[in-house]
């Protein structure tokens, strides 16, 4: 890793950053210069200023995401600020170039007020055809995603739903590696932050239009235990999730609610679970321990405490969870399907897609490769469906 680290720096240094614009027309006559700039693009203006839907024909809107930030919660290094998230977001819009085909551009924001978020995204949204959410910290991100999604174009926070998506395709393909149902599961979280109740909500939707079973029972912990009704400390997100988890109103520690429970997902921090702590699950657990860089258990330590897939945040373990294998595919078909929201259902359909695309799952691979360049555009088409399906499209 401190290797990594270093070559990944001296690589920044040597590039001065990852992104760069290009002109999909030529500029090498009057004409052109014409055609592109003044006098003919006033005709463009008129025409969008008449028939305002027109700017998803005419500009670069139809096809571009902005990739918007305040640096509150960047990766697993915490509250940095605006500039030290640019380089994550310019890698964020590399990736929606590479493996969709989406043009992304990086607005690190230097504030973390709610107010002044909403206002700005609001400000800029006319150039954009979606707004991706990234690494704004809980609660905060709750509040300024669902005072966006009025914005007639998809408003969708990667940290919490492209981080839903992928668990759930994971898990979909665990269950099936370890012959169990969801209603026979009790899955255990470690953390219960804006990704913990994101893919909680979602595993719990799943089940509500048919994709699977409904779930046993989920057992959110924070660092203060068990994530109970009775509860006094509990924010706003966190009392609505309690209200439809822990049925049984567990109180006491993560090690108290692992015990004899079938899947245990990390969300956290380092080092919180032990080899002991996986022997006191039920048997043939699943563990997928996605803390970043380091995870809350390593897979060795997991393995030998009977862990039979173990999936981690990291690309050298085998069954990476990664939010590449969402978001590209998931804004790829809210743009194509020229959808207004990216819904429940859209993002059902992507982690449904997502686990289908592993033709037979084994415990060494129960997802896609997250360099396979196919897995956005089969993500896509079927986010592209939903929306159709749903009724959430412009036209």
């Amino acid at each position: 890793m401190e290797d990594l680290a270093k070559q990944s720096v001296a690589l920044h240094a040597e590039v001065h950053g990852k992104l760069e614009t290009k002109s999909k027309v030529p500029l090498k006559t009057r004409k052109d210069l014409s055609l592109a700039y003044t006098p003919g693009v006033a005709q463009v203006c008129l025409e969008i200023a008449k028939n305002p839907a027109r700017v998803f024909d005419l500009t670069i809107k139809r096809n571009t995401v902005a990739v918007v930030s305040d640096g509150s919660a960047i990766l697993g290094i915490g509250n940095l600020g605006a500039a030290a998230a640019l380089p994550v977001m310019e890698g964020k819009a590399v990736l929606f170039k590479e493996f969709a085909g989406v043009d992304a551009f990086p607005l690190c924001l230097d504030t973390q007020d709610v107010d002044e978020i909403v206002r700005i995204v609001r400000a800029i949204a006319p150039v954009f055809g979606g707004i991706n959410l990234e690494d704004i910290s809980a609660p905060r991100c709750f509040e300024v995603e669902e005072r966006l999604q009025d914005l007639g174009i998809p408003v969708f926070h990667d940290d919490q739903h492209g981080t839903a998506i992928v668990v759930l395709a994971a898990l979909l393909n665990a269950l099936k590696v370890t012959n169990r149902r969801l209603d026979d599961c009790t899955i255990v979280f470690s953390g219960s932050g804006a990704s913990a109740i994101a893919c909680a909500r979602l595993i719990l939707h799943a089940a509500t239009i048919g994709l699977c079973p409904p779930v046993g029972d989920i057992i959110l912990c924070d660092s203060k235990g068990i994530v109970h009704a009775g509860r006094s400390d509990l924010h706003a997100a966190k009392r609505e999730i309690a209200g439809c988890t822990n049925r049984r109103q567990l109180t006491g520690s993560l090690a108290d609610a692992l015990k004899g429970a079938h899947v245990f997902i990390g969300l956290s921090q380092a080092d919180l679970v032990t080899t002991e702590m996986v022997r006191t699950m039920h048997r043939d657990p699943v563990v997928f321990a996605m803390a970043n860089p380091a995870p809350e258990i390593m897979p060795d330590a997991a393995r030998a405490g009977g862990a039979v897939v173990i999936g981690t945040g990291r690309s050298d373990f085998p069954n990476q969870i990664n939010n590449v294998l969402a978001f590209p595919g998931v804004f790829r078909g809210a743009l194509d399907a020229s959808a207004r929201v990216i819904n429940e259902d859209m993002k059902t359909a992507a982690a449904r897609a997502l686990a289908d695309y592993v033709i037979e799952p084994t415990p060494e691979r129960i997802l896609p490769d997250p360099l396979d360049h196919l897995v956005a555009h089969r993500v896509g088409e079927a986010v592209a469906t939903a929306a159709r399906r749903t009724g959430v499209c412009r036209t």
